[in-house]
């Protein structure tokens, strides 16, 4: 069973309004959600803003600047990129479009699903067609190679 932390919050909150303590809630979770359930510090956290009158499961916003990097055009500049050659590194990429390595590693990985950039993967992004090339060719020069004293 995979819950979502909100999901648990909305329990929590439940348990609070029916009077229980935060220890018993604790246990609750624990029983319900397993390894999945909430730590004790953060019901705890939890109970002292109920009691504070904050009734809201939702988080607080958090400080900081937004991201800047992921958005459409730098996902477009990242695709381009790999498409014109894609045995391009990260390190490559990301000299070329001005991005952080970091940033275009979470855009390939995150945004584009592509888990390797190297030579060595090359084949993994083969039509099926050129991949049966590839496999006639090695039964070609492994023939070959039998054949030669």
């Amino acid at each position: 069973m995979m819950a979502d932390n909100k999901e648990e919050r909305v329990c929590m909150k439940f348990c609070f309004l029916l009077g229980k303590s935060a220890a018993e809630t604790v246990l609750m979770l624990q029983e319900t959600f397993k390894e999945e359930a909430l730590s004790k510090t953060q019901v705890y956290e939890w109970y002292s803003r109920f009691k504070g009158g904050e009734m809201s499961c939702e988080d607080q916003p958090r400080s900081g600047r937004p991201s800047t990097c992921q958005n459409d055009e730098n996902l477009e500049k990242v695709c381009n990129a790999i498409n014109a050659d894609r045995r391009r590194t990260i390190d490559e990429i990301s000299e070329i479009i001005g991005l952080s390595w970091n940033s275009c590693q979470r855009t390939l990985t995150e945004d584009l699903n592509i888990t390797h950039v190297s030579t060595k993967f090359v084949p993994w992004l083969l039509t099926e067609d050129q991949k049966n090339i590839h496999l006639n060719i090695c039964y070609d020069l492994k023939e070959q190679d039998g054949n030669d004293p």
